[in-house]
């Protein structure tokens, strides 16, 4: 279970991260992706 929620934090800071680089992102998805 460790393991896996390594994981998903993984993913979920590198969507987050693209997302934060991607200038024509949203607001919206700028706040979604940091309290992701």
């Amino acid at each position: 279970m460790g393991n896996e929620k390594k994981v998903t934090s993984k993913k979920a800071a590198s969507a987050a991260s693209k997302v934060l680089r991607d200038g024509r992102t949203s607001t919206t998805s700028k706040t979604a992706a940091g309290s992701a």
